[in-house]
């Protein structure tokens, strides 16, 4: 159970450090290229790029720990199991069921 990262576009650029001792760490700067409701690969123009702080908790685990080995410019699928991902909580608002399995694709476009 956990996290699997598959690199679909490898880069060379920096990756992001995690500081758990910061809550000012820097950002990362990802888009989402496909979400889990419609699982389709779309660079849809009202799917806007999120800033995040890895290691923080901010997001989900699958995110935290998927998008710690990223570079920028990288595009990754990330698979997350259900305890890496929302749970038996699911996340009514994108229509994702309690204890799904879910499939991302993310790309790291910058670290701020």
């Amino acid at each position: 159970m956990g996290v699997e990262k598959k690199v679909l576009t490898a880069r060379t650029g920096p990756k992001p450090v995690p500081d758990r001792t910061s809550p000012s760490t820097a950002p990362v700067l990802v888009k989402m290229v496909t979400c889990p409701k419609n699982s389709r690969r779309t660079k849809d123009p009202g799917q806007k790029p999120f800033s995040f702080q890895i290691g923080q908790g901010k997001v989900i685990k699958g995110w935290d720990e998927g998008v710690l080995g990223m570079q920028v410019g990288e595009v990754a699928r990330l698979r997350c199991t259900p305890d890496y991902g929302y749970g038996p909580s699911g996340f009514p608002a994108w229509g994702i069921q309690p204890n799904s399995v879910l499939i991302f694709e993310i790309e790291v476009l910058s670290l701020k």
